[in-house]
């Protein structure tokens, strides 16, 4: 049976980053991430891969990152990046963000780490 969600879990510190569209008036968009909130986050590792990209194999580490819900939180998508406020170069993908209570209490998110982004 899986673990109730508890504060207590929540070790991590994460910066949730939404990247700032730009247009250079050349039909080109472009943009820097810019940190929009920072949370305290429990990291569950799921099993990892290495899958083969431009013919090498490279580590990747599928997480789960459960948040307390809140209005900023509830706005992520897969278009954001998570990166970590302990060591800014743990830069994880956003694949999915799943309410799995469906009371708005927590959000649970998959994410990539070692992926570009």
């Amino acid at each position: 049976m899986a673990k109730k969600p508890s504060a207590g879990r929540m070790h991590q510190r994460l910066h949730f980053q939404k990247r700032q569209i730009v247009d250079d008036s050349y039909g080109n968009s472009f943009g820097d991430w810019e940190t929009v909130f920072t949370v305290a986050a429990e990291l569950i590792p799921l099993r990892g891969g290495e899958p083969v990209q431009a013919a090498r194999l490279v580590g990747v580490q599928p997480y789960t990152v459960r948040i307390r819900s809140c209005a900023a939180a509830r706005e992520v998508n897969p278009s954001w990046r998570i990166v970590d406020a302990r060591n800014a170069s743990r830069v994880m993908n956003i694949r999915t963000v799943t309410n799995p209570d469906q009371k708005n209490a927590w959000l649970d998110l998959l994410v990539d780490d070692g992926v570009a982004t």
